[in-house]
């Protein structure tokens, strides 16, 4: 492998990645193999991306379809795809209206300014943001300014002006930094790149009082927790709290790269109109495709069910470490967005893991996180809790 290892600057990458000293050549099902045929178990899923696994052959037949039949056309014409996918994106989200992205910053982006087009339409006066500290939104420079990590905002100050910032799951917090200039609070329903931190059913809710009470709109990121994940297909649906506009991509695409914001009808008749917001690549047919035979596949392998039968288990197991590891604090998160919290390094960990053939990330400073993808059965958490301890000792 040492040989394989190429550097990005050899490669005339810009180096912006930490990368792992690995080189991945294919996968298969709960697997990924490098370069010298080694094998890896999975338990990032390609930072949450590959809920189907690897080598899903339904899938790779309808993505190798569409690229004979057709990759590209603007969105100055429909195509077959577009609207199928939307429909399907429509059902499962319960929102009215889509808009295709292609990525999940593209459509953090595109959800802030639809909030400010609502309060210009509105002629509210409003512009501000609430988000939430340990927040992650994207790296764009809108996506960048709503994410709480000042180590993410400080090189590219000044930021997006109005956004401040309130203490997740403390709803007094958001109280406070609510005015007449509010025009939407931004959080995710369970944050991922911030430690796997769920929002409880009572702040949640709260927070949609607040929104109610002052015309504020209300924006679920769901981009790493969405596509059922937490055991439903968007966490927020488990916590009888709708948003007026939500995020999405990662798993909706399953490593085609695809995302979209929603919205409620309301927002949508008050919000951006033609020429307003634009794409030249998203909602293309491929990108349609794979959001629409993922969906399929969801449901024809009940892939939701799965992921509620099987994620008390891994719970349980994690629960496990918990106990037999000094280093091991406690378990967060739920469905399979779940993560162990420990006082050794992260790094070395996750170092030793991918020795031992174990692919696990961390979040925040000081967790685990355990993303794998939903096709995930006991054996594999089995093979997962070993090889974790091994990393762990």
């Amino acid at each position: 492998m040492e040989n394989q290892y190429i550097q990005d600057t050899e490669q005339g990458l810009l180096k912006t990645y930490n990368r792992f000293p690995v080189v991945l050549d294919h996968g298969e099902g709960m697997y990924l193999y490098d370069t010298d045929g080694k094998k890896y178990l999975d338990f990032a899923a390609g930072i949450a991306v590959c809920g189907l696994g690897y080598g899903n052959q339904e899938f790779g037949n309808a993505i190798k379809s569409q690229v004979d039949k057709l990759l590209h056309t603007s969105n100055l014409y429909y195509n077959t795809t577009c609207g199928e996918a939307a429909k399907e994106l429509k059902r499962i989200s319960q929102m009215d209206r889509v808009f295709f992205t292609n990525s999940g910053t593209e459509a953090v982006e595109g959800a802030l300014k639809a909030a400010r087009k609502y309060a210009y339409e509105k002629k509210s006066g409003r512009y501000e943001f609430i988000a939430m500290e340990d927040a992650f939104h994207g790296r764009s420079i809108g996506a960048v300014s709503v994410t709480g990590h000042k180590e993410y905002r400080e090189p590219f100050e000044p930021m997006l002006p109005g956004v401040s910032f309130a203490t997740f799951n403390d709803l007094d917090s958001v109280k406070a930094l609510v005015n007449e200039k509010t025009c939407a609070i931004i959080m995710e329903t369970i944050q991922g790149e911030g430690g796997i931190n769920p929002a409880t059913p009572e702040f949640l809710n709260g927070v949609r009082k607040i929104c109610d009470e002052n015309d504020i709109l209300l924006i679920l990121d769901e981009i790493q927790c969405g596509m059922g994940r937490s055991g439903s297909y968007f966490a927020w649906q488990q916590m009888g709290v709708k948003p007026d506009i939500m995020t999405m991509a990662k798993a909706i695409g399953n490593g085609i790269p695809v995302g979209a914001f929603a919205m409620t009808e309301k927002v949508a008749q008050h919000s951006l109109k033609p020429g307003d917001h634009g794409t030249t690549y998203g909602g293309n047919p491929l990108a349609c495709m794979a959001v629409k035979t993922v969906i399929d596949i969801f449901e024809k392998e009940d892939l939701i069910g799965h992921v509620n039968e099987i994620a008390p288990y891994l719970t349980e197991k994690l629960e496990e470490v918990v106990s037999e590891f000094d280093c091991a604090v406690k378990v967060k998160g739920k469905g399979l967005i779940q993560g162990l919290q420990i006082t050794k390094p992260t790094g070395e960990v996750t170092k030793k893991a991918l020795e031992e053939g174990l692919l696990i990330i961390s979040a925040g400073q000081n967790v685990l996180r355990v993303i794998p993808p939903l096709i995930v059965e006991k054996e594999h958490i089995d093979e997962m809790i070993e090889k974790l301890k091994k990393a762990l000792a």
